[in-house]
Formats: structure tokens, C-alpha cells, sequence
């Protein structure tokens, strides 16, 4: 049974960014961890802004297909010595598509993967 008064409380502390935007590519929702990573762009004044407006091609017509056509979308990245997971997804709200939701952490090269059987 899914819950009605769920939440964002958690994702404040999550040791990752979380940025929301809306079918429009307006974001709605940062996470503490969102603003900081983004301080540089505006942090907690990117609420309200348009994400498209953030992204340089290619990035911005994934995000743009991703807008009009509700696909998962990953990859890793690097800058300045740290790798990333970027992870962006269709944030659904009873059913209907709303928009994106990008998740990104750095990434420990070091971690080990295993094949499971």
C-alpha cells in the first residue's frame, strides 16, 4: 500500500545532489547537497529557473527528449579528478509523468563490482 503523506525529508541528508524539474525543465526541488554542488551557478536561486538553461548540447536535447518522452537515462563523469554517477529518471506523481529527477554522487573508483549468478 503506498503512502499519502510521503516526503522529501530524507533526500535533505543524502550524500548525493538531488535536482527536480518539471515537464517544463523548471526546476522545483534541490537538496542541500544540489545547492552546494551547484553554488557556483546560483545554488538555492536555480529554484524557479529553467534546467535547460543549465545544460550545454548534447546534454541539453537528452534532457529536452527526456522531457517529452519519459526515459531513464545514466552515465558516469569526470571533472577535476572526481568521478560522478549521474542518474536521471521520470518523476511520476499518481501515475502522471511530471518531469526529471537527477541523482549524482561521486563515485569510488575503488569500489569493488561483482557478477552474480
Amino acid at each position: 500500500m503506498m503512502q499519502n503523506n510521503w516526503n522529501v525529508d530524507w533526500a535533505e541528508e543524502f550524500n548525493g545532489a538531488i535536482t527536480v524539474c518539471d515537464r517544463k525543465g523548471i526546476i522545483v526541488y534541490m537538496n542541500r547537497r544540489s545547492i552546494e554542488q551547484f553554488h557556483k551557478y546560483g545554488g538555492a536561486d536555480l529554484l524557479g529557473s529553467n534546467l535547460l538553461d543549465c545544460h550545454p548540447e548534447p546534454s541539453k536535447t537528452k534532457l529536452k527528449e527526456m522531457l517529452e518522452k519519459p526515459v531513464d537515462n545514466m552515465y558516469t563523469t569526470e571533472k577535476d579528478g572526481v568521478t560522478k554517477i549521474i542518474y536521471q529518471t521520470p518523476w511520476y506523481q499518481e501515475g502522471m509523468f511530471r518531469g526529471v529527477i537527477e541523482i549524482s554522487f561521486q563515485l569510488d573508483t575503488s569500489m569493488p563490482h561483482f557478477f552474480r549468478k
